[in-house]
């Protein structure tokens, strides 16, 4: 069945998740806070900033107006960065509680709120109230914008504390290219999605200096390790993190260069310095803030993440990179488990 759905973020995923949408035959409204871009979309049916050589369909409508995009949807869909979904949901649910409208809230964003350390579900929790929305659903997995685009196989999950809702997500978004599971363990898929951004800045890392494949396979195992033990804390589900959100997702964006992480990590490891790295992606790299918020989270929890510790010491105070290697490697041996 056909649904009026707003897309909220207009960048490379965002704008691929409302053209799946679209595809799939709903009335899809993507916002985008840059009114130069919403032109592009609407005229050019482009967006090249983000997603080159890549039309989109005209029945795809874009809005720079957030009330005109919210009005009369069945559900919304946040694709956001991690910084401005507090205050875009803060948006949202003024209109909401304005318009009385109930929609369904999906979030395919990925990472962990600076100070706070909250999961994105329980930001979006705190800023619509119950009255004013039904339940939330995570959307995650293993997918680059520019493979979706192209149609390429990929395999995602929804995850909600409500199955009903999680199957929802699943009939929006399902398509003979775009296979959707369901999974209840909403913490455990949030927190996968996020700490992956860091261990594809180390695997960039390892590239740019390069290292070969044996220490990039070591990089991402024992990466997952750190994640599982954070998310347990938690009390995600181990399982969980050797899915599609776990080690799925870590698979996909520490070996690839669509990974704006990855690339990120990439030129840290040939020499440029973070500043020019930041200026040179010209989009949110999400796992430098996750970076951070991930090692405050585990000290604060005592749980032991010295991958995580290492690469925030590269990005936050300075150290050399081939130096925080070398600490890895000569830390006292132990047990794998």
């Amino acid at each position: 069945m056909s649904e009026k759905i707003a897309v909220l973020g207009a960048g490379s995923w965002g704008s691929i998740l409302a053209s799946v949408l679209d595809e799939n035959g709903h009335d899809v409204r993507l916002w985008s806070y840059n009114p130069k871009q919403v032109e592009e979309l609407n005229t050019e049916h482009t967006n090249a900033h983000y997603i080159k050589n890549f039309k989109f369909s005209p029945s795809l409508v874009a809005y720079s107006d957030l009330a005109s995009a919210l009005d009369g949807v069945q559900t919304i869909l946040f694709v956001v960065p991690t910084k401005a979904v507090r205050s875009v949901a803060g948006q949202v649910a003024t209109i909401l509680q304005k318009t009385k409208n109930q929609p369904a809230l999906i979030h395919a964003s990925k990472g962990i709120e600076q100070k706070t350390y909250k999961r994105i579900s329980q930001v979006l929790a705190e800023e619509i109230p119950a009255a004013n929305r039904k339940s939330i659903t995570v959307l995650s997995g293993p997918s680059h914008a520019e493979d979706v685009a192209r149609h390429d196989l990929t395999l995602v999950t929804a995850a909600s504390e409500s199955l009903d809702a999680a199957k929802h997500t699943q009939q929006l978004f399902m398509t003979t290219y775009f296979r959707v599971y369901t999974n209840p363990d909403i913490i455990g898929v949030e927190i996968g999605a996020a700490l992956k951004n860091i261990i594809a800045l180390g695997a960039g890392a390892l590239h740019g200096l390069g290292y070969g494949d044996n220490a990039k396979a070591a990089l991402m195992t024992r990466g997952l390790a750190e994640i599982s033990r954070l998310g347990t804390s938690f009390g995600a589900d181990p399982m969980t993190f050797i899915g599609l959100s776990g080690v799925g997702d870590i698979i996909v964006t520490a070996t690839s260069s669509n990974s704006r992480n990855w690339r990120a990590g990439d030129e840290l490891g040939r020499g440029e310095a973070l500043d020019d790295v930041i200026n040179h992606m010209g989009m949110v790299i999400e796992g430098l803030a996750t970076t951070k918020a991930a090692y405050e989270l585990s000290k604060k929890r005592g749980v032991s993440m010295p991958i995580t510790e290492a690469i925030y010491q590269v990005l936050y105070e300075g150290k050399d990179i081939r130096k925080a290697i070398s600490d890895l490697m000569q830390r006292e041996g132990r047990s794998e488990f």
